[in-house]
């Protein structure tokens, strides 16, 4: 255009460039801690194929939700190897920074490798090339506090991992996370059980930085009764509950956020694409009926009685080629009419079936026990292992037989009694233990009745020995089955 003689150049604008691809998924995962998982993936493991799946996406919904401070405590129960651990102390921290870097966080699981191990993945992404080159610019990690189980951002956030009575005192958080705060190998021991439960009511709560504002998220997968879910849940103390089980029990769950389980048919599965029904079937039949209750369905029965049931024993008229044979030995010997049994039991193993050959049962004294233990060796001398428990009156019996008799070993008992029957019963359920018929061993529905009784019977020395002999061929064998 020409004007008063003067010409005018024309604007000329710069064509549109679209977003890049990258800036599309960088502002989709900053909004949604759901997508930002799905992209975090690879960089935490790069070996396994992101698999999505709607606890996924409840999960990842109620998170968000704490970090906006709709939710103040959230209580998630999950059964194991579903990706808890990843997505509550791994994905959603290094999202929260992202979006908040002062954010400070306090980790706690029942082992300070557990805690540990997390806080490396959570290093791990926020050092990586994916996330510097999408938040790289939000903060940084300083070099003075980027240790394994504590790291600092410049914009005054940390993450501190630590255990359940770990050394943290004095620490806190904006945000305390407790991941599997039980060991499972322990869930049955009273003083275990409650040293959780009291360090929870005693120093967790003073552990949030801010009272009005701080916010606790606990996750675990369910082990007994009174574990510190069912203590939360006892007490109301106000956190929302999201339960997810592995079968779905037909039960319509809901929090705050709205229904968050859209299954409808009874036996439906989690996961199945991961957990089909084989591996569900698989993993019943090892943790048997009490832990598949707990573990799995988030719903643990009574610990009351009943671990070792009439129904479960499998009975044998003549015995396959046996592989081993052991003695087990539970000894008390007071001579005292209302004392308990001192109990010898020999047990045989073919493949992952336990076989009990035979068991002598009477109050004595110790020259008694001492012959018991001889007459039982020779009636098996193939036996390579005699265990004695290392307690009460079996360190007088060792001593005392140990240069004369090959193979005693001194088995120092984990746990409690039912934390050692629990821990065979999987396999009783499982059909893998055997006892003499009645019709050749009238001494077997005794045992029986005891073990059916168990832990409230009036003796459980027939217990003990059993458990004893079969928990140490396990273990003796096969690395232990634990879930995390």
């Amino acid at each position: 255009m020409i004007s008063n003689g003067s010409a005018t150049s024309l604007q000329v604008e710069e064509p549109y460039q679209p977003p890049s691809l990258d800036l599309i998924d960088k502002l989709i995962a900053e909004k949604s801690l759901h997508e930002y998982i799905k992209q975090a993936w690879q960089v935490v493991e790069p070996k396994d194929h992101f698999l999505d799946n709607w606890h996924i996406r409840a999960i990842a919904e109620h998170l968000e939700a704490v970090s906006a401070g709709q939710i103040r405590n959230l209580l998630i129960n999950e059964p194991p190897r579903t990706t808890k651990s990843l997505l509550v102390s791994v994905f959603w921290p290094t999202w929260e920074w992202a979006n908040r870097p002062e954010t400070r966080w306090l980790f706690s699981s029942y082992a300070e490798t557990l805690s540990t191990r997390d806080s490396l993945k959570c290093r791990r992404i926020i050092e990586g090339g994916w996330y510097r080159a999408r938040w790289g610019s939000v903060f940084r990690l300083t070099g003075d506090q980027n240790v394994k189980t504590r790291f600092e951002n410049d914009k005054t956030g940390y993450r501190i991992a630590t255990s359940v009575g770990g050394t943290a005192t004095g620490e806190g958080g904006d945000i305390v996370v407790i991941d599997d705060p039980h060991n499972l190998k322990e869930i049955h021991s009273d003083a275990a059980r409650e040293g959780v439960l009291r360090w929870f009511d005693e120093v967790m709560p003073t552990r949030v930085n801010d009272p009005k504002t701080g916010r606790f998220v606990i996750v675990m997968q369910r082990g007994h009764e009174r574990d510190l879910s069912g203590h939360i849940l006892s007490k109301d103390l106000g956190y929302e509950h999201l339960c997810i089980p592995m079968e779905y029990d037909g039960k319509k769950r809901s929090t705050s956020l709205g229904g968050y389980d859209p299954r409808t048919e009874e036996g439906e599965l989690l996961w199945e694409e991961r957990f089909g029904k084989t591996e569900v079937e698989g993993l019943k039949k090892s943790l048997g009926s009490y832990g598949a209750a707990g573990q799995l369905q988030q719903s643990p029965s009574p610990a009351g009685g009943g671990i070792l049931k009439r129904e479960h024993w499998k009975y044998y008229k003549a015995l396959p080629k046996l592989e081993e044979t052991i003695l087990s030995f539970d000894m008390t010997f007071k001579k005292l009419s209302d004392n308990d049994y001192v109990v010898g039991q020999a047990w045989g193993r073919a493949g992952a079936d336990k076989f009990l050959l035979h068991q002598v049962r009477d109050r004595m004294g110790f020259s008694a026990s001492l012959q018991a233990v001889r007459n039982l060796k020779g009636k098996y001398p193939g036996a390579t292992a005699v265990l004695v428990e290392d307690k009460a009156n079996g360190p007088a019996v060792i001593e005392t037989l140990t240069k004369e008799i090959p193979g005693i070993i001194a088995i120092e008992p984990e746990g409690g009694k039912i934390a050692r029957a629990y821990a065979v019963q999987p396999e009783q359920e499982a059909g893998n233990v055997y006892l003499p018929d009645p019709s050749i061993a009238p001494w077997v529905g005794e045992f029986v009745e005891e073990c059916a009784s168990f832990p409230n019977a009036p003796n459980d020395d027939q217990v003990d020995a059993f458990t004893q002999a079969v928990n140490w061929m396990r273990n003796r064998g096969t690395p232990g089955f634990f879930f995390a």
